[in-house]
């Protein structure tokens, strides 16, 4: 067991509360969710920041000792990485996105360039038992995931948005829809459901005026796959729904098709029944009409709308209405138009006075 003074800690370790001045040691669990430091050995010209537990985005250098998670990752437009099997002091790991969690590289999207490299400098060590100096790997810290936590008995309405792909509009679409509601009058409660540890996009829905904001990282999972994603989104559901919003907003990261478990949620029956509104958000026309038709093919959904980069102006919407037959509303110049179609197909009238009389 060492000393040491770390200069950032990465989002993904919020939970932990963990100081700058840390003890580390050589022995350490390859496991999902461990906390580990290590010291960044080379520099790069973007995307080079790090997510901090404050939520601001700190650039990286070379040089820097960080508090990392290890994980996996599989992203169309990032790095994609695996769990390494074991790791020792002195042997080097690659920081896979933005909110800190860190494996094996295995590929890299050419815009961003190569991941930075890090030489691991042992586990993290937190100290659980009151008056010993007994050290236990550190973890982003969990909740106690409730396996098949019913959802299903509650009336309060979920919007929820899913994407045609990674980086197609659907945090914009969010904060626009909570924003909207929120002017109206409504309690708004948002939450991510799937996607690699980063704080960002509920950081995003809570400055639009979200009220509470959850993401499956408050589960202790740094990145969904089709096994744990349909509990975690029961869980954040149920977590929410006891809460008593006027609606609950929620954000499917990465898109219908991709290995973070969004397929494996629409396919729950359970959760497909509380959805009161689908929004599919798409990158172009093509994408969207694709998207619609696996949404209703694949799981019997009619989305309510389609926004993102497909509807920037008026030729995407209208090709979307024409050969879909979709209502087409982009959430960054016409949100307001957005929110409000969300707001009444929700059945939730002008605001949530109205509502309740």
């Amino acid at each position: 067991m060492q000393s040491i003074v770390v200069d950032k800690i990465a989002s993904v370790a919020l939970a932990a509360d963990l100081a700058h001045e840390l003890r580390i040691s050589a022995e350490i669990p390859c496991e999902e969710g461990v906390l580990i430091a290590v010291e960044v050995l080379s520099s790069k010209s973007s995307y080079n920041t790090l997510e901090l537990t404050s939520g601001r985005m700190a650039q990286v250098k070379q040089g820097d000792v960080i508090v990392v998670a290890l994980g996996h990752r599989k992203a169309l437009f990032g790095y994609s990485g695996h769990l390494p099997e074991e790791l020792a002091p002195g042997d080097e790991v690659q920081l896979l996105n933005l909110g800190g969690v860190v494996g094996i590289c295995d590929s890299f999207n050419p815009s961003l360039g190569q991941p930075f490299e890090c030489r691991v400098l042992g586990v993290v060590l937190a100290f659980p038992y009151l008056g010993e100096r007994v050290g236990v790997p550190a973890r982003v810290t969990a909740r106690d995931l409730i396996p098949n936590r019913p959802v299903s008995g509650s009336s309060i309405p979920v919007v929820a948005i899913a994407g045609t792909c990674m980086n197609s509009g659907k945090t914009a679409a969010a904060a626009a829809i909570v924003s909207r509601f929120r002017h109206n009058g409504l309690t708004v409660d948002a939450f991510k459901a799937t996607g690699v540890a980063l704080r960002r996009d509920i950081l995003a829905m809570e400055d639009a005026g979200a009220r509470n904001v959850e993401i499956f990282t408050d589960y202790g999972i740094v990145c969904t796959t089709s096994e744990n994603a349909p509990d975690l989104t029961r869980n954040l559901l149920a977590d929410l729904d006891q809460l008593k919003p006027d609606v609950i907003v929620f954000e499917l990261g990465d898109g219908l098709l991709g290995p973070y478990g969004v397929e494996a949620i629409l396919k729950d029956s359970e959760i497909r029944n509380r959805l009161t509104a689908v929004v599919l958000s798409a990158n172009d026309p093509v994408s969207a009409w694709g998207g619609i038709r696996l949404l209703r093919e694949d799981f019997d959904i009619e989305p309510a709308v389609v926004t993102g980069p497909a509807t920037d102006n008026q030729v995407g919407i209208d090709i979307i209405r024409k050969r879909s037959n979709v209502t087409a509303i982009n959430a960054m110049s016409a949100g307001a138009n957005l929110g409000d179609l969300l707001q009444q197909v929700a059945g939730l009238g002008s605001n949530a006075a109205e509502q309740s009389a």
